[in-house]
């Protein structure tokens, strides 16, 4: 990716010289019908100041071509200012209109702008994403988040599309076979928030009204869409429902009314990410229209990525980050907002539960690996930027809140914040301005406090200390705390014992600052000494969980005897990250997940059992015992899956499981009879998806063949279909299934971006090392080609995708640390992924030390 970096450094000068008032965008999207058109017409005016007359600048743009370019009308020559990614501007005004009139490309990799051809009607849709650096691929731009301007977009498209923009449209102009949609001005945003979505979308519409504090009456219109391939499928009506509920809590809680004029919530295809925060035109995957039967996991996870990007309205799009070092402000906001307002407003009461058992899984990883950084980065560049869309930023940075609401009070976080939107509206901020709101509130001095969670890496352990005397009572229970840096933690530590019906419930609940190396717990002393200390109980700081070795027996003979579920979820957390880091051999956690996950009621808990088994079976376990634990999770799945209510999630959670453990040649059959209908289980729907996964049991196994999937493509001939069917062929154990997947990806860049991940997945099959051995090789000798001519997002997934994490060999650490030490001077960001892939290996090859 050389010339399209931005550095830090160069955002700053430019900030320091220039001031955006407007811009005028003009797309011609008419040729986005015609396959072979791969660009269309896109004519950019902006209005800007310089405060040093005279001086140079750039505006970002990445287009095949430039077509004219006037500065204060002078036109300068493009092939002299335009050097593909950027175009140079010399001898400023103090009052600047410049006009870029370029063709600009239509994307297959999820970036700039997406175009998309439904097979099942032949309908064309498009749709932008931006985020880090990615609208110059739209239009000529300032591409920092500090240079916020006012924007205006009109748009020519086909006659028969309807065009989405942030912006309400104030006209629209037929014009034969097209129509230009006029869009009214939007409020000061940055350049990665804008957004147009193009297309003959199913729409659904609603309205939002609400009497404000001062007597006025908000309204807000809503709309939401999806493609019209998917209408059947859509359950607008709860999309809504949860959108309103959204709407008043943020309201409620922020005192400051939304400020974009409508919401409208676009479901597209092929999209990277889960959602993205376009202030009045907020862009969502469409996997979350669900097309087959689902768990209520994935309603919740739904209904928590929309409250997620409703609460960037306030964090992020009104009050935005002044550069990617504090992308924190709002992504670790939006991520515990999400959580938080869930609880609070809408029936999905588990937010919690599944926060501290999945994100939290997500932020220990990341936060381990030896690239972890604070939650305030340093981010040197755009590659950095992108790299920094993270556990950490994310998942730590949203425990870390939940740790400072626990710190300062409910009261006292939320009047902050409403003093720092009205302090900061529509302008950019740095760490020291919310610290700054937060202290007025709360009244304590902040600064330690972000100097120990917020600058500082790495994540703490608490383990309890517990003596006894002869009568069974504490005389000293302690938490001790290890880890780089030791940090104040606010924690409540739950003793556990049985009661008269065998069960494990919270006796006592004490609560208490934990600070240094060791903290005394004065508060359990003469209490009798229980079967379970749980250390972080209710899930208030961020930190790993260990326990004392009472309390490890406890949970060894009766986990799932935990009645709470945050409890359990919290302990089960724990026992994986032992499992993680070698402590308990992962044949140990296995036994537990066999013994223990049939009694788990939280079905989001139950799906994350299921993933992390998997991760033990084929990562962490011994080599010479791999065999019998994939035997044993097999018959586990299947056991409970008989065992599961007839028509329930956690009968298609098991039936899922099992289609991913399967391997027996009985299993198999009934997974080929329950596709055929020869084999049934009394309430298990055998829905287009679960075809799928079936499907993809009978492939990794060798028993499917090609023609049988491309029949199964011909009844569910829809992208989902051939992304399922890309990911079944490739996961064919034959030498030429896995050259052939490997081709398509590495010797090509014509596969759009979903069906690159399918190749990959389905390449990736644990199960037949063998047929991957001898790609370690090719990967080390790829990378820097790959990651010098394929965007960015196709490259990270190639180089994550395609590293050989399942030779888990010495020989294998070897080569990566011989491309790690010849390559030293490889783009930092590259460095960056195969580092982390090389940890996750050297830490699987320690599991499998400790598990034999």
């Amino acid at each position: 990716m050389p010339g399209k970096n931005l550095s830090r450094d160069e955002a700053r000068e430019r900030a320091e010289i220039i001031e955006v008032d407007g811009y005028r965008v003009q797309l011609d999207l008419t040729s986005a019908t015609d396959p072979a058109a791969s660009t269309f017409r896109s004519t950019t005016a902006i209005t800007f100041r310089s405060t040093a007359p005279g001086a140079s600048t750039f505006v970002d743009l990445l287009a095949p071509a430039v077509r004219s370019v006037t500065l204060n009308g002078r036109e300068l020559d493009p092939a002299k200012v335009f050097d593909g990614a950027r175009v140079q501007l010399d001898e400023l005004a103090a009052e600047n209109e410049l006009t870029v009139v370029a063709d600009c490309a239509y994307s297959r990799t999820g970036e700039g702008l997406h175009r998309f051809v439904d097979p099942v009607d032949g309908e064309t849709y498009l749709y932008t994403h931006y985020e880090p650096a990615d609208a110059r691929r739209v239009f000529a731009n300032f591409e920092q988040p500090d240079l916020k301007a006012r924007y205006v977009f009109t748009v020519t498209a086909p006659a028969a599309w309807d065009v989405y923009n942030n912006a309400e449209h104030t006209a629209v102009e037929d014009r034969g076979d097209a129509r230009v949609w006029q869009f009214g001005e939007t409020q000061p945003i940055s350049t990665y928030l804008t957004a147009v979505v193009a297309g003959p979308y199913h729409v659904v519409r609603d309205h939002y009204r609400r009497e404000l504090t001062d007597g006025s009456v908000l309204e807000i219109p809503l709309a939401a869409t999806c493609r019209r391939s998917l209408a059947q499928y859509f359950d607008a009506d709860e999309i809504l429902t949860v959108t309103k509920q959204g709407l008043d809590f943020f309201h409620e809680e922020f005192d400051f009314p939304y400020p974009f004029g409508k919401y409208d919530q676009c479901f597209v295809p092929e999209y990277n990410i889960g959602a993205m925060e376009n202030p009045g035109c907020v862009t969502f995957r469409e996997e979350f229209v669900f097309r087959s039967k689902v768990t209520e996991a994935a309603y919740e996870g739904r209904a928590n990525v929309i409250l997620h990007e409703m609460a960037h309205m306030w964090f992020g799009d009104l009050v935005t980050m002044k550069w990617w070092d504090d992308l924190w402000l709002k992504e670790s906001f939006a991520d515990f907002m999400g959580s938080f307002s869930q609880i609070e407003a809408t029936k999905y009461q588990a937010a919690w539960i599944t926060f501290a058992n999945r994100r939290k899984a997500w932020a220990y990883r990341q936060d381990q690996f030896p690239t972890t950084h604070p939650i305030t980065a340093d981010i040197r560049d755009l590659e950095d930027a992108k790299l920094n869309f993270d556990g950490i930023t994310y998942a730590k940075g949203a425990s870390v809140l939940k740790q400072l609401v626990a710190y300062v009070g409910r009261d006292a976080f939320f009047e902050g914040a409403r003093r720092y939107f009205k302090k900061h509206a529509f302008g950019n901020t740095v760490l020291a301005d919310l610290l700054d709101a937060l202290e007025e509130t709360s009244g304590r001095d902040l600064t330690s406090w972000a100097a120990a969670w917020l600058q500082t890496s790495g994540v703490n352990a608490l383990t309890p200390e517990v003596t006894t005397d002869t009568e069974g009572r504490i005389t000293e229970l302690a938490v001790v705390q290890d880890g780089r840096v030791l940090r104040p933690h606010r924690i409540a530590v739950g003793l556990y014992d049985r009661d008269t019906d065998g069960a494990l419930v919270r006796t006592d609940r004490i609560e208490l600052d934990v600070a240094g190396e060791r903290t005394v717990v004065t508060a359990a002393a003469g209490r009798p000494r229980p079967a379970l200390v749980l250390v972080n109980d209710d899930d208030l700081t961020y930190c790993k969980i260990r326990f004392d070795a009472v309390s490890l027996t406890t949970l060894r003979d009766g986990l799932g005897d935990l009645t709470d579920p945050l409890s359990r979820a919290l302990v089960w957390s724990a026992v994986w990250n032992l499992t993680r880091d070698g402590l308990i051999p992962a044949r140990d956690y296995i036994d537990l997940v066999l013994r223990f996950a049939g009694e788990e009621s939280d079905i989001g808990v139950l799906q994350s059992l299921h993933l992390q088994a998997k991760g033990a079976r084929d990562l962490y376990a011994a080599p010479e015992w791999r065999a019998e634990g994939a035997r044993l999770l097999a018959e586990g799945a299947l056991r409970e899956l008989r065992a599961a209510a007839p028509g329930s999630d956690h009968q298609l959670a098991w039936a899922r499981f099992l289609t991913e453990t399967a391997h027996s040649a009985d299993q198999l059959q009934l997974v080929r009879g329950l596709l055929e209908g020869t084999a049934r289980m009394d309430g298990l729907e055998i829905d287009q998806e679960l075809r799928w996964a079936l499907w993809l049991a009978l492939a990794s196994a060798g028993e499917a063949r090609g023609e049988e999937l491309a029949a199964e493509l011909e009844l569910d001939n829809t992208a989902s279909g051939k992304r399922h069917e890309t990911e079944c062929l490739a996961a064919l154990p034959t030498p030429g299934a896995k050259a052939a997947a490997w081709s398509a990806v590495v010797d090509s860049d014509e596969l759009p971006n979903a069906l690159v991940e399918a190749q990959i997945s389905g390449f990736n099959q644990a199960g037949r090392r063998d047929l991957t051995a001898g790609y370690v090789e090719p990967y080390f000798e790829l990378l820097e080609d790959i990651w010098a001519q394929r965007t960015i997002e196709i490259a990270m997934r190639i180089v994550g995708g395609f590293f050989p994490r399942y030779q888990t060999t010495q020989a294998t650490l070897d080569a990566t640390d011989a491309w790690l030490a010849a390559h030293e001077s490889a783009a930092p960001a590259l460095r960056r992924l195969v580092l982390e892939c090389r940890d996750d290996l050297a830490r699987a090859l320690r599991a499998q030390k400790a598990d034999g």
